[in-house]
């Protein structure tokens, strides 16, 4: 059913009025982006939005009260309006779990990317599926957003309509957006209308005529912040800006029995809600016969082409760094513009576009995997955070892991990144040290349902140990290098490339010593005491190429990195980082003396 004007009207008149009483109810949110776009966002779902074909991704998300008040009208069980911001009820931002919210937004400009992710996803599964995104003035200042615009323009996602509330206000007075936003637009490959965003005849013509594009659709919607208070059109209007009394009077001039009932003939229309995720059927495939020598980022790439050739369905990509990271390998098929039916996507040099528009393909129900250097996993951090927050098994793989980089110096040798990432909730991190814990690492992470991952890689070659058959890799750490004596003397704990090292000194130092390979400290953290006391006997030394700090859980000592690196051959940095085997023996025989 198609609603006229009139009905709209009514229609957003009900939602302002819900959304205004969920926030008066919680005492605190934005009213502004309430009273100024539920006549956009109205128009969205009453007249085009299909329920279990179409997305919708609020990246306004501090409007959260306003996409709540119009799920429950429009017949989602979101809940009760009423637990607004309280505790087990509906959260002060958008998160994904939550019955008809599509994505987690809130940091601003993340939803862009997420809506694009989305697009690309329904493109790939050649669905006619559209996604609508509802942004602000804030959205399109922040980096992610300008980066998934450029990648959305040259994908030509005809599929996508991004929708800006432009009020020309936010937090702090005057919004510092682009000063020709739309001229921005059409330059990354978008087509631009321009309409009133109160004006429910122009809004509905926009939105038929993008069904009608063939790249994505922006639309500018000009309109007034907190439309209707005494604080409109002022940054005031963009919070909490009345007084209870104020909000009460306007909860009451928007009521509207009328469009209520509008809205239950909108719920009576509906059809299940669109499917996310499903369990993951990982090939079985081995890793085929390797080199003595060879960087981890290597058997990643030999493992990886091999699960793509036995059928593995997973859709990967890199920063621009797909060679080096060895992400785009043999049986690898970029995704173009007119031809979605590849399997590896080119997002040129955007890791934190990557970032978000891998958690909308995730939400839409791909495997998705992405790809750039371990110390610019910071340029995508903020979307790693919320893949781990909304429970998205996204894959990471992140090479070039330590100071043995070498040449290229500082700027590219992270020292802070992975025990950094190891602080993540619900974050898988693996730093495997041979072929056996790379196949681990990414069967681990394809068959999670509800947590991303990080397999952090080596770019050095180094020697492969191998792995005892017995060994128990989803316990997080095992015995690589048993003691030769009954009773351990030191127990030398290692990740990744420093495995090696560490059975080295170990070898050096003659009895009593035992290695324990940890692919995954968090793994190992949620062990029994009784297992972790088995393994970490007697004087613990930990060596990792990182801060040293995280280490102390349950090392006595640690040799690491806390400082930034330098510019030099690979191995050479790494032993004047202290990497050397004598100069690691002789520390730990002092210790044991």
């Amino acid at each position: 059913m198609n609603y006229n004007s009139k009905d709209l009207k009514e229609m957003a008149r009900a939602v302002r009025a819900w959304a205004l009483h969920a926030v008066r109810m919680a005492g605190s949110g934005h009213i502004g982006i309430v009273l100024g776009a539920a006549d956009i966002i109205t128009v969205i779902y009453a007249n085009f939005l299909r329920r279990g074909r179409d997305r919708f991704v609020l990246s306004a998300g501090h409007g959260s009260a306003l996409l709540y008040s119009v799920l429950k009208l429009s017949g989602y069980d979101v809940g009760d309006l009423d637990s607004f911001r309280k505790i087990g009820g509906l959260a002060g931002h958008p998160e994904y779990g939550t019955v008809g919210v599509d994505a987690t937004t809130g940091p601003l400009g993340q939803g862009v990317g997420n809506a694009v992710g989305m697009a690309l996803a329904e493109k790939i599964n050649k669905t006619d599926s559209r996604v609508y995104c509802l942004c602000s003035d804030g959205d399109l200042m922040e980096g992610v957003a300008q980066e998934s615009i450029a990648f959305a323009g040259r994908y030509k996602l005809n599929n996508l309509v991004l929708l800006w509330d432009d009020n020309g206000v936010s937090i702090d007075g005057v919004a510092q957006t682009d000063v020709d936003v739309p001229a921005r637009m059409a330059a990354a490959g978008w087509r631009v209308v321009c309409v009133d965003g109160h004006d429910f005849v122009r809004l509905n013509r926009a939105l038929v005529n993008a069904q009608r594009s063939d790249v994505p659709v922006f639309i500018q919607c000009k309109t007034q912040i907190g439309q209707g208070a005494s604080v409109a059109g002022t940054n005031k209007a963009h919070g909490f800006g009345v007084s209870d009394k104020e909000l009460m009077l306007l909860v009451q001039k928007f009521i509207s029995p009328y469009g209520d009932d509008l809205w239950r003939n909108v719920a009576m229309e509906q059809v299940p809600v669109l499917s996310g995720r499903a369990d993951f059927c990982v090939p079985h495939v081995s890793m085929p016969q390797v080199p003595d020598k060879i960087s981890t980022r290597e058997l990643s790439g030999i493992y990886l082409d091999a699960l793509i050739n036995a059928g593995a369905k997973i859709v990967g990509g890199s920063a621009d760094l797909g060679g080096s990271t060895n992400v785009k390998v043999a049986s690898s098929r970029s995704i173009k513009p007119d031809d979605f039916s590849g399997n590896y996507v080119d997002y040129g040099v955007r890791e934190h576009a990557m970032g978000a528009i891998m958690n909308g393909m995730a939400i839409s129900g791909l495997r998705v995997y992405g790809s750039t250097f371990l110390v610019f996993s910071d340029y995508m951090r903020p979307s790693i955070r919320l893949a781990a927050l909304s429970g998205l098994p996204v894959v990471y793989v992140l090479t070039h892991d330590s100071v043995a980089v070498g040449e290229d110096g500082p700027t590219h040798q992270p020292v802070e990144q992975l025990p950094s990432l190891r602080m993540v909730p619900n974050l898988n991190v693996f730093r495997p040290c041979n072929g056996v814990e790379v196949m681990y690492a990414w069967r681990r992470a394809l068959t999670e349902t509800n947590r991303p991952s990080c397999i952090v890689l080596s770019r050095q070659k180094f020697a492969q140990v191998s792995t005892p058959i017995s060994a128990e890799l989803g316990r997080g750490a095992y015995v690589i290098l048993p003691a030769d004596t009954a009773r351990v003397r030191a127990t030398i704990v290692a990740t990744g490339s420093e495995v090696p090292l560490a059975i080295a000194v170990a070898k050096k130092l003659g009895a009593g010593i035992q290695v324990v390979s940890m692919p995954s400290v968090a793994d190992f953290r949620a062990q029994p005491t009784d297992f972790k006391q088995q393994i970490l006997r007697g004087l613990v030394v930990a060596i990792e190429a990182a801060a040293t700090a995280p280490w102390f859980e349950f090392a006595d000592a640690v040799v690491g990195v806390d400082r930034f690196g330098m510019s030099g051959a690979g191995a050479d940095v790494y032993s004047a980082m202290g990497f050397d085997v004598d100069l690691i023996a002789k520390d730990i025989k002092d210790r044991l003396k």
